[in-house]
Order: structure tokens, then sequence, then C-alpha cells
């Protein structure tokens, strides 16, 4: 099960990285994108990628990929299949399979990956702004860290 003091102790490390607010904000938002995808047991890997291809924040960007969990999953990709299938001007199907491997999902994939694509997006620049205040708003909190944040502001960029 989930242990929500890993979860807290996750949030607090990414909160004090010394990095720009937007650097981490967009590392986050990536892997958030990344874990509304449907390659299930990817996500990591992909996440790791697309931050060493980026230059983003490796831990936010993995922690973001961690955002779907097995519990919402379903759901997930069940609002992905129906989007997709709207925007695609398909008539409302219903979604059945009874695993999540690819060769499953693999006659739903065009509609599947059209909505999570969308409701991944959505995600993404959601989570990168509620993540940027999260950042500045905990680092008010403690002055070292506030004192990096503002000198990073002045400068545009992180400091080495």
């Amino acid at each position: 099960m989930i242990n929500i003091d890993t979860v807290k102790q996750q949030f607090k490390k990414i909160l004090s990285l010394d990095a720009h607010p937007g650097h981490i904000s967009t590392g986050f938002a990536v892997g958030v994108f990344v874990s509304f995808t449907p390659f299930f047991g990817l996500h990591t890997p992909l996440a790791i990628a697309l931050a060493f291809l980026f230059r983003l924040n490796k831990v936010a960007c993995i922690t973001g990929a961690w955002i779907n969990t097995p519990l919402t999953i379903v759901p997930v990709l069940v609002a992905s299949y129906n989007l997709g299938r709207f925007l695609r001007g398909k008539p409302a199907r219903e979604l059945s399979f009874t695993n999540l491997d690819w060769h499953t999902l693999q006659p739903y994939a065009k509609s599947i990956l059209l909505g999570s694509s969308i409701i991944g997006f959505f995600a993404a620049c959601a989570s990168y702004f509620i993540c940027y205040w999260l950042v500045t708003f905990f680092r008010r909190k403690d002055a070292a860290l506030r004192e990096i944040s503002r000198e990073m502001e002045v400068v545009g960029e992180e400091l080495e």
C-alpha cells in the first residue's frame, strides 16, 4: 500500500531542491504527462530518458511519473479511451480488457493515445503551476531557500 510518510518525504525533497522553481516544476510536469501515457511499466524509464534529453530535474521528473498510481490507472484509461473516441468522431463503445498488456489494448490504441495525450497535457499544465506555487511557498518559510530563490530570480537561471 502507499506509505503517506514516504510520499511526504519525496515531496519535501522536491520542494527543497537547489534549483529554480521553474526548472523543478517543468521536470515534474513532464513526469506527470508521462504518467498518463498507456505505456505501463515504462513510465519511470521514459521519465528518466526525457529528463536527460531535455536536461530536466531528474528527481522531480521521476516523482511526476509516479502520480498516476495503480489505483487511478483504470479510470484514467477509460477516460482517455472515451475522450479519444469522442475526438475522433466515433460512437461511444465499451472498453473491455482483461489486463493492461499491449496486446490487449492494441485495438483501442488510437483512441487511448489521443485521449491520454490530451488529458496528460492538461494535467501537466496544472501540475506545473501547482508545483511552482508549492516550491515558492515552501521556500518562503526557510530563510536559506528563500535567499537562493531570490538570487535565482534576479539572475534568471540556476546558480552554480
